[in-house]
Formats: structure tokens, sequence, C-alpha cells
């Protein structure tokens, strides 16, 4: 193989601040408390971090009635429902909030813009725990649009207050058709502040397309599940450079890499770098390249534990 050939490590990549919150939560909850620990829902997409959490007892569960009364219970990052919340009261759960806080600050305006008497409308993918957390904020309806196309599907009043919400690992980028699209509908329509959307997904599609033009290939860390890590594959496919999403070095093919003269490698917000690491390096053991940091953002944002925890910390 030939030795001219370049690794570039996209900057920023792999954990954001809301998943490290997280991923710490259960960790001290651990600690003090020790196994069983219950967690609703994956506590961040990433089948690395959560095979790991299973071999130190933590459960992983989608349904609070399989948790015995008066458990450790801890919410993903994803947030969860209003409903769920009042389940846990009920069956005297000592619960621990791993919601991320920028999606408790979108579940908050939700409240808030009900409680005015705004239509809601959400723009997310169905089905994914973030959604069906912020949709669950609220008793009456949220309308959900996924694509643009859902937009002509919507029939307020001219008179009606509407406003809309987002998933928060969604960026600016892939919402702006659906906006675009509901602002010329309703003028009227009250947009989220830009600080609403998810810091750390954006950095993380720019940092992609500051590298594409520098490889053939892009690897993206991150697991099938996480939505911000598919983001990131689509992307760089988007732009005419092959990507391909994987969450084990075992994955790694070496046809993949045939008759490119640099690959490019990035990590969704939910990829721990222990594990983009190994992956690297499966990549090089066939690839032979020089391993080149992209220069980039460098993220300071860091979120507080919840008050139990913190003295444990």
């Amino acid at each position: 193989m030939r030795s001219n050939k370049t690794i570039y490590l996209a900057q920023p990549r792999g954990f954001c601040a809301g998943v490290e919150r997280a991923i710490l939560i259960v960790e001290e909850a651990l600690k003090k408390y020790g196994a069983p620990i219950y967690v609703r829902h994956e506590i961040i997409h990433n089948a690395y971090v959560v095979k790991d959490f299973e071999s130190r007892g933590v459960i992983f569960i989608n349904e609070l009635d399989t948790v015995p009364q008066g458990a450790i219970l801890i919410f993903s990052a994803h947030g969860v429902s209003k409903a769920v919340r009042f389940e846990a009261d009920e069956r005297q759960f000592q619960v621990f909030d791993a919601t991320c806080p920028l999606v408790a600050k979108v579940h908050a305006e939700v409240v808030r813009l009900k409680e005015r008497g705004y239509q809601i409308i959400m723009i997310g993918h169905r089905g994914h725990p973030e959604v069906e957390g912020t949709m669950g904020q609220v008793d009456s309806s949220i309308h959900l649009i996924e694509h643009v196309q859902d937009v002509d599907q919507l029939s307020f009043k001219e008179n009606e207050l509407i406003a809309y919400v987002t998933q928060t690992t969604l960026s600016v980028d892939e919402t702006q058709e659906i906006t675009a699209a509901l602002m010329k509908k309703y003028p009227q329509i009250h947009a989220p502040k830009r600080q609403d959307i998810c810091y750390a997904t954006q950095n993380r599609q720019d940092a992609v397309k500051a590298m594409l033009p520098h490889v053939d290939v892009v690897i993206v860390v991150g697991s099938q599940n996480s939505s911000n890590s598919k983001r990131l594959q689509e992307l760089a496919s988007s732009m005419n450079v092959p990507a391909y999403l994987v969450d084990d070095p075992k994955q790694i093919q070496a046809e993949w890499f045939q008759s490119m003269n640099s690959v490019g490698v990035t990590a969704g917000a939910s990829a721990p770098e222990a594990l983009t690491a190994q992956i690297t390096e499966a990549i090089n053991s066939l690839y032979r390249g020089t391993v080149v940091p992209m220069p980039g953002i460098e993220e300071t944002v860091n979120f507080s534990l919840p008050k139990g925890l913190l003295e444990a910390a």
C-alpha cells in the first residue's frame, strides 16, 4: 500500500455536553447505589455504550411496569413525556433525569406556547424518543412534520396562533426547506430561537462539510438508531462522497478504501472517542495512512448533574 495516504479526523466529533452529562449520571448512580440501575430507553443511541453499561448491571427498559417499585430509574438523554413522569411518581421510583438541557428547554417552550393558545407544529422524526417526549408535554395534539410535503396537509386558519419547534438533533440546514415552506404558508408563525437547535449537531455537520473537499470516502462512527450520526452519513453522501456508518471496528471493509487517497473520519454526538480511536486503528490497519486532525471549533459547553448526584460526583 502507498504510504502517502491520509486519514483526516473531523473536529469537533463525538460526545456533546448533553451526552456526557447523561453518561455521567448513570456512572454516578452506579457508584452511589450499585446495580441494578434502570434506564428508560437507551441512555444514548450508541450500542457500544449500552453494551458496556449492561455488563455493569444497568437494565434498559421501555415500559415502567417492568421496574420494581422504589427502584432507581434514570430518564434517557432524549427526555420523556409528562405521562411517563407521572407514572414514575406514582410507582415511587427514585428518579434521576438525564434529559439533555436543550431538550428540556424545548419541553418548557412547548408548555408555554400551549398555555398562550398556540397551535404547535413539531419538525422531527416519527417514533424518535425525543419527538415522543416533546409531543407528550401537553395533552392536546401537536402536529408532526417529517417532510416538506407535510406542510401542504396543514389547514390552520389565518387568525390562529401558530408556532413550530424542532427535534434538537436536526440542524438548521436540515430544517431549512420545511421552515421556509411553513413561513411562506403562515407568515405569522412563531419560530424558535436559533440557540434551541443543538449546537453539537450543527457543529458536527459543519465539520464534515469542511472535511469533504479533502477526502474520497467518509467513515461515520455511530449506531444505526442515532439520528445525528445518520445525518452525517447522509450529508457526505449528498455531496457525492461515499460514506459508511459503523459502530464496531469489525464492520470496516478493505474494499471501501481501494483507490482512495484520503479517508475522513467523524463521529456522531453519541459516539465515544474510545470507539472512534478503535475504528480509526482498524481503518489504518488496512489503509496505512497518516492520521491528521482537522482544525475546527473547540466546544466548551458544560451541563451540571442533578442535585442528588452532585455530592457523589
